[in-house]
């Protein structure tokens, strides 16, 4: 009898132990549950202190106009550039109207925009020019590489982005938000994506350069063959230099003023004996460059190294700085390169 009651119980037991697993499993799953949920909530909490970090420099608000340039009389394409219409820098309460840093008509390369790391930008694209009859002028768009940006602001057609054509038509214009947060530091390019093809008519003109200036704002110099880190404040020139497939085009910005001078294809460049000048190079297209200064050794950033050279591919850039000492001529010292002269001058005065 005794034995039929503890074989009645065992299932009993069996049961009991079961019930008691699933519990502590249920347990278990509660406590991952919770430890996801305070781990999703820590990382969303370091996202929105990233965010506030990131925001907590400068506003650009800027607004740039794409328009046409109508083919010379000696033929060819038409080419488009951007113009900055207007550029206000908020910090606080103040506002600072910056534009007339900018000339008032469209360039190629289009405006520098000068932000620092940390800064925010706001930016409006009007499409200003009489697309014709042409439906692959209708849309013209500002994409950027560097900085950080959501999906919104990408500046490329709903069939790359699966979201929307973000771009600005003749009858209405298009805003990007973009933020230099931490680690952005650095020259990036801008341009369309959207107009003629999927890739944008860069090559026609839309295109231009953001310049990020690190918290930190010091520059590797090549000072009489050792390397020196010197304040970004003390570069009394920037030149801009995109390398096409067939020439140079360039901007100039003084550093003292803010004033920007477009210098358009294989330009002269200059400055004064002693005085730091940064050149920025971003090349285009589809072919690969060899950079040359004839006379001139700089740092190779990111390292220690002296080079008087530099190779760079399609979008790649590369940013070095030099003390002005003696007249020099810089150029693309590849077969198509010497082969289309691409290539100028840079003087040095007393």
């Amino acid at each position: 009898m005794i034995r039929k009651v503890m074989h009645t119980l065992r299932p009993k037991h069996s049961h009991l132990a079961s019930t008691a697993t699933v519990s502590a499993r249920r347990g278990a799953q509660k406590q991952t549950s919770f430890v996801f949920y305070i781990l999703t909530a820590l990382a969303l909490i370091l996202c929105i202190q990233t965010a506030f970090a990131a925001s907590a420099g400068k506003t650009h608000i800027i607004e740039l106009w794409a328009e046409k340039i109508p083919a010379g009389v000696e033929g060819g394409n038409d080419l488009f550039a951007y113009r900055m219409a207007r550029h206000i820098i908020k910090k606080g309460n103040k506002e600072t109207d910056v534009t007339s840093r900018y000339v008032s008509e469209p360039t190629i390369p289009g405006p520098t925009l000068v932000i620092d790391e940390g800064d925010e930008v706001v930016l409006t694209l009007k499409h200003v020019f009489d697309p014709g009859n042409s439906a692959t002028l209708e849309q013209v768009s500002v994409h950027v590489h560097g900085v950080h940006y959501d999906i919104h602001s990408d500046g490329t057609l709903e069939y790359i982005n699966l979201v929307a054509d973000e771009s600005a038509t003749p009858t209405m214009s298009y805003t990007y938000h973009w933020v230099a947060a931490p680690g952005t530091a650095g020259t990036w390019p801008y341009h369309d994506h959207n107009m003629i093809t999927l890739n944008g008519a860069e090559d026609r003109g839309l295109y231009g350069a953001v310049i990020v200036n690190g918290r930190t704002s010091m520059q590797a110099l090549n000072k009489t063959g050792k390397l020196k880190n010197v304040p970004v404040s003390s570069i009394k020139k920037e030149y801009v230099l995109f390398i096409g497939d067939d020439a140079f085009w360039g901007t100039e910005i003084d550093n003292k003023t803010g004033q920007q001078t477009p210098l358009w294809h294989n330009p002269t460049l200059s400055a004064h004996q002693g005085n730091n000048v940064r050149f920025h190079l971003i090349a285009l297209g589809s072919n690969s460059h060899n950079f040359k200064m004839n006379h001139y050794g700089w740092i190779d950033p990111g390292t220690n190294l002296i080079i008087t050279e530099k190779v760079i591919g399609p979008l790649e850039k590369h940013v070095f700085a030099v003390q002005a000492a003696w007249d020099s001529q810089y150029k693309d010292d590849t077969f198509p390169g010497n082969s289309l002269g691409m290539q100028g001058n840079f003087n040095v005065n007393p």
